[in-house]
């Protein structure tokens, strides 16, 4: 069977799924979803990848980034691995956690299909038979063949409104929305908060049909005739919508991280780069696995061919050490200030 096509495009926005081994449960309680939710801010920090949505479900869950330099493939392998060695660790367990590789489409940035696509993912925690909005009853509700009861449409608002694991409510204003998470764009789509509620709360009383999006997993994009068809070579430029965005998150160079830890040492890189438990040492592979968005063995190769689990070792180490010293804890959150954020 063939792989799934990858399209990793500069500035492109993707919906992006990956469901459990066999449909097996991938969160096993509210642990395990609070801990993936702050994986999700660290990609964002560590690959620059913008969050837009996101949707988790007991064994799958879906996203819609945008990828200002073209990685959605290395991000989301990142999430997933790290999600599932924390899941095993947890379990005792071994092997794939993930049914294969995630499918991600790429959507179209114009128009509505953007909005469209973020109904879609917030509504699927109603979407189920209990909530009389299986696959069929979806098909028979949308095409006006019977409408739902006012019971069952309290039922489905009260449900999506309580439901914690979603952006949903930091769209619709019924939760505060986290600094990483960004909502402007898709919110400007729909005019506001208000309108954007509305939108999803008349799909729960018409039928929430995914329409043309049922199948989005299964496909290369979603939008329209034209941007599908030049998907497959498509090489995108980065919208220049962004109303949410005062700051651009970027990745940073071995090079500069290095000047920043200097900065902070008050001694040159050559100095202390091979004492071994330096925190100084120490810090600059823990910065360089948050923020430069380069693997274990590349980071390895930049500073002089150090071997992959040396560093991990390092960044466990300091990880470690800044939950007890507080002194080091502040000099490692002001290198992360210096190259935090940069104005646009």
């Amino acid at each position: 069977m063939a792989r799934p096509l990858r399209i990793d495009v500069e500035g492109g926005w993707y919906h992006i799924t990956a469901r459990g081994i066999e449909r097996r449960a991938i969160f096993c309680g509210k642990s395990y979803y609070c801990h993936f939710i702050e994986l999700l801010e660290e990609m964002s920090t560590r690959s620059a990848v913008e969050v837009h949505a996101y949707c988790l479900l007991s064994n799958h869950y879906h996203l819609i980034i945008r990828t200002p330099h073209a990685n959605a493939s290395q991000a989301i392998q990142w999430l997933n691995v790290s999600h599932s060695a924390w899941f095993n660790a947890r379990q005792g367990r071994v092997g794939h956690l993930f049914q294969g590789r995630f499918k991600s489409s790429l959507i179209d940035g114009n128009g509505s299909w953007l909005r469209l696509s973020s109904e879609y993912l917030h509504l699927n925690p109603v979407r189920t038979k209990a909530m009389g909005l299986g696959k069929r009853d979806n098909k028979i509700e949308s095409r006006g063949l019977r409408e739902p009861s006012s019971q069952q449409i309290k039922q489905r608002l009260e449900k999506l409104r309580k439901y914690q694991w979603s952006s949903y409510g930091a769209y619709a204003g019924y939760a505060p929305k986290p600094k990483w998470l960004y909502t402007g764009t898709i919110l400007k789509r729909s005019g506001d908060r208000k309108k954007y509620r509305r939108g999803v709360q008349r799909h729960l009383a018409q039928g929430a049909d995914a329409g043309e999006f049922e199948c989005l997993g299964g496909r290369v994009a979603i939008g329209t005739r034209t941007f599908v068809e030049e998907a497959k070579t498509l090489i995108g430029e980065a919208t220049k919508e962004q109303p949410d965005r005062t700051f651009l998150v970027r990745r940073e160079t071995i090079e500069r991280i290095i000047k920043v830890v200097e900065k902070e040492k008050k001694e040159k890189w050559e100095a202390f780069r091979n004492r071994h438990g330096d925190w100084g040492r120490d810090l600059v592979l823990y910065l360089a696995r948050k923020r430069s968005g380069l693997t274990l063995r590349e980071i390895g190769g930049k500073i002089g061919g150090v071997d992959y689990k040396t560093i991990g070792k390092a960044v466990q180490r300091l990880t470690q050490r800044l939950k007890n010293d507080k002194r080091l804890r502040v000099i490692a959150q002001r290198c992360l200030a210096q190259m935090s954020h940069v104005e646009t």
